[in-house]
């Protein structure tokens, strides 16, 4: 087997020695060989196509973690999860587009229209909850976690109707570079709350007080809680809350609500500011 140094390995793949020590760390990209007395690494030709196709993958946004898992696939399924993530990138491109129409507007003293706001009523109700600091590459995946892995399939009860629809409260900015606070509720019948409660000692079982909340729903199905349409939809809700005078409480909420129309997409993303 042939092999080079990671310095021409980085010339033919494109990728620098930085990179490839990276990737290395992340198990993207493995040496072939590692000098074991001065940890040098050496590459075969065989992995350049490999090397590449990381290489393409980061160019075009892919994260990295996501990357790992495209490598795992074979070639046919690996190019559908390609496509998958590229069509919700350009969903995601065309937000920003509206988004930054809505910021131009706004900066020139121009009322856009956004999305229509609604209020309703939610009932006192017990939370089984889970507060953490962690970054936008996180979220998702310990939201699926929680919400999916351990209470649904756990078989945890729900209550019926808007009021048992799980959501997320954000407290702080979540992104690349902020960490939050976020806290993720389950409700939960108050009859079975603390037996509940009692099979994850590692949540919180806590009473959220009767409230209004004013709600708008994104136009994009299954859609998750963060991008440019949640901008969109959090810039419509606090642009009604100061109209209407009207005082929000707390932090801007994600709800996930069912909907057999999206045949297997996912719940649909309703934000929500509760009111005082």
């Amino acid at each position: 087997m042939s092999l080079v140094s990671i310095g021409e390995f980085a010339g033919l793949s494109r990728l620098s020695p930085k990179a490839l020590r990276l990737y290395d760390e992340l198990g993207l990209l493995v040496p072939a060989e590692v000098d074991a007395e001065t940890g040098y690494r050496w590459y075969a030709a065989t992995q350049l196509d490999q090397a590449r196709l990381v290489a393409s993958l980061r160019r075009i946004g892919v994260p990295l973690a996501q990357i790992r898992d495209i490598l795992a696939l074979e070639p046919v399924t690996a190019a559908e999860e390609i496509c998958a993530y590229w069509a919700v990138t350009e969903a995601e491109h065309a937000a920003q587009r509206v988004l930054v129409g809505h910021l131009v507007d706004r900066l020139h003293g121009k009322k856009s229209a956004m999305y229509e706001v609604t209020v309703r009523d939610i009932p006192a109700r017990s939370l089984l909850s889970l507060m953490q600091r962690l970054h936008e590459d996180d979220l998702i995946p310990m939201g699926r976690e929680l919400f999916i892995h351990r209470l649904a399939r756990g078989g945890v009860p729900r209550i019926e109707g808007i009021a048992g629809a799980p959501f997320t409260i954000f407290y702080g900015e979540v992104s690349g570079d902020s960490d939050g606070p976020v806290e993720w509720c389950w409700p939960v019948p108050d009859d079975q709350a603390e037996e509940i409660a009692a099979r994850f000692p590692d949540l919180t079982l806590r009473t959220e007080p009767a409230h209004q909340e004013a709600f708008v729903r994104p136009d994009a199905p299954g859609m998750g809680g963060g991008g440019a349409q949640a901008e969109i939809a959090i810039e419509a809700l606090f642009a009604w809350t100061s109209e209407q005078h009207r005082e929000p409480s707390g932090g801007v909420r994600s709800v996930l609500v069912f909907n057999p129309a999206n045949q297997g997409a996912g719940p649909d993303t309703e934000f929500a500011v509760s009111l005082r």
